[in-house]
């Protein structure tokens, strides 16, 4: 982040804008929020000079000050997530690699469902509908004018999974066949079964990439119950070495549809 980048100590952070270092470390985690006025003054501090740069980053501030676009479906996003869906639509790049289920911003209604329904089998009918719509409503950055690029490596057991069984599988696969077709931004690549060990043998991530250099990489984690945010560069450096291997040892983008293909004809035997 800037404040290591330029070798800050909190404590010299937190007395130019008269707080504590524990704020500091809040504000930085984006558990509080800034007022534009400590921003700027922090960014002076970090060397931050240039206008055009500082103005993105105020505008980021003001996006993040403003009622969050998620608020309608606040009661069912806990804490550990909402970082993430503020910071998602702010993304230009969002490399993933998943090994359970679809990347959600790929997602089927039906398909959504199935999957919210595998995490909270005890929630009801309302609160199951609330999770999809807000996984749909996330989809929503693929289609707007400046969508982010999305390049999601999937291990082939996922296509294989027939989470909510075998009719809203092919559906899903589907509409993978659609996306990659349809939308020019979106790469979809496959990890074959036949390849045996990956470079992510820790599971499924996320990485975020920001249009301004001054915003680091992002790389997201989520767990059963929580979740990681990796932003030190030692920590995504090492996970994009792994997403990158990956896109060397899965199947290449032009063999994406036939593999998808390949599966559905399979399903419907």
């Amino acid at each position: 982040m800037l404040r290591e980048q330029r070798g800050v100590t909190r404590a010299r952070a937190a007395d130019l804008i008269r707080a504590s270092e524990s704020k500091i470390s809040r504000m930085e985690l984006g558990r509080v929020g800034f007022k534009e006025r400590d921003l700027l003054d922090l960014l002076t501090l970090y060397g931050v000079h240039d206008e055009v740069e500082r103005a993105v980053l105020v505008d980021r501030l003001r996006e993040a000050n403003s009622p969050v676009w998620w608020q309608a479906h606040a009661d069912v996003v806990p804490g550990w997530f909402q970082r993430y869906l503020n910071l998602e639509p702010t993304a230009a790049l969002i490399r993933a690699f998943e090994v359970q289920f679809v990347p959600g911003l790929l997602q089927t209604e039906d398909y959504a469902r199935a999957v919210v329904r595998l995490g909270h089998p005890f929630a009801s009918a309302e609160e199951v509908e609330k999770r999809v719509r807000l996984r749909l409503d996330r989809q929503q950055i693929l289609h707007r004018p400046d969508p982010p690029r999305l390049w999601a490596v999937v291990d082939e057991a996922v296509l294989r999974r027939a989470v909510g069984g075998g009719a809203v599988m092919r559906d899903q696969l589907e509409a993978l066949i659609v996306a990659v077709t349809k939308l020019r931004h979106v790469r979809l690549q496959v990890l074959p079964l036949a390849s045996g060990g990956h470079a992510a043998a820790g599971g499924s991530f996320t990485i975020l990439r920001f249009p301004h250099h001054s915003m680091p990489d992002v790389v997201y984690i989520e767990q059963l119950t929580s979740s990681i945010y990796l932003e030190r560069p030692d920590d995504v450096d090492r996970y994009f070495d792994a997403v990158s291997q990956l896109f060397m040892e899965a199947a290449p983008i032009t063999g994406t549809l036939a593999i998808l293909e390949r599966i559905i004809d399979e399903l419907r035997s």
